[in-house]
């Protein structure tokens, strides 16, 4: 129940065991729900998926106003996603409602800490429509794995200013990465796509924006959140594969092609089913990422 790409881009390639093909952005860029005029710009920032955000882009006495904005304005023909307030909040019941509308993709969930905080997000929006709880809070972590297995949970995202101000941690970098790793290990175990890391709050600093997406992908997550356009292009140079992630991968098919029924081995190492998925993943989305840009 993946988003599709938005025109022209191509998300994160998944390939199941029958070679089926699903797509999973990348990029996820929030464009504040107070201010229309941005939604379609957001759009055509290349980033793989929009979030309409709701919740801290907007002020109190706004909200009401940014959901009717969004209510007009989401339709098939742009649809994104829409990040609502947190269950707790006066404002949830009315924005978890944005969900049955056709235009809205998935609903980002904030704060949530346990499974009913998802299951009341589907009730209220009357159809299954794709979750994205943001994991934010100690009780949040704690209770991931609960989460992650709720309805219709499409994948976690990764809270991390919010969670170190409440853990008391000193900065965004390194010290969380043992749980970015438990949340690409949960996301894993429950079956669904790679989560989603928090986003670089230093819009200008495109250096680190990109050690920060490496040190993601490296961990295990399979995009990151976005709060400026300008971040995209150093997001989608990490989370793509590189010339030599593509070459090994062709190598590797080439080497499982040629092989009878014996062990292979590629750069001498062994190949066995794990990693000849993966090198058909990479590959997939190489073909995929070359036939959009002849399009």
């Amino acid at each position: 129940m993946g988003i599709e790409a938005p025109e022209g881009r191509v998300a994160d390639y998944n390939a199941d065991d029958a070679g089926r093909a699903t797509f999973s952005p990348q990029s996820y860029l929030f464009v504040p729900g107070s201010r229309p005029g941005r939604f379609e710009r957001a759009l055509s920032s290349g980033a793989d998926a929009v979030i309409v955000d709701l919740e801290d882009a907007v002020e109190r006495d706004a909200k009401e106003a940014a959901r009717d904005a969004i209510a007009t304005w989401v339709s098939r023909q742009h649809p994104v996603l829409v990040r609502i307030n947190a269950r707790a909040t006066q404002w949830f019941e009315r924005d978890a409602k944005l969900g049955a509308l056709d235009g809205v993709a998935g609903i980002v969930l904030p704060k949530a800490e346990c499974a009913e905080d998802v299951a009341s997000v589907v009730e209220l929006a009357r159809r299954r429509v794709p979750v994205y709880p943001l994991i934010e809070s100690a009780q949040g972590m704690w209770n991931a794995m609960e989460i992650a297995k709720a309805p219709c949970v499409q994948r976690l995202m990764f809270g991390t200013l919010d969670f170190i101000a409440e853990m008391g941690m000193p900065d965004d970098g390194e010290p969380l990465n043992h749980y970015r790793s438990q949340l690409a290990l949960i996301s894993r175990v429950a079956g669904i796509e790679a989560p989603v890391d928090g986003v670089t709050p230093d819009i200008h600093d495109l250096a680190r924006i990109e050690r920060d997406a490496l040190n993601g992908k490296r961990l295990g997550l399979g995009a990151k959140l976005c709060i400026h356009p300008q971040q995209i292009e150093p997001v989608h140079r990490c989370y793509r594969p590189s010339e030599q992630e593509l070459a090994w991968a062709v190598r590797v098919a080439e080497a499982a092609s040629k092989a009878d029924a014996g062990a292979i081995t590629v750069d001498g190492k062994m190949v066995d089913r794990p990693v000849m998925l993966r090198a058909q993943q990479i590959i997939a989305l190489a073909e995929s990422l070359k036939q959009q840009a002849e399009k």
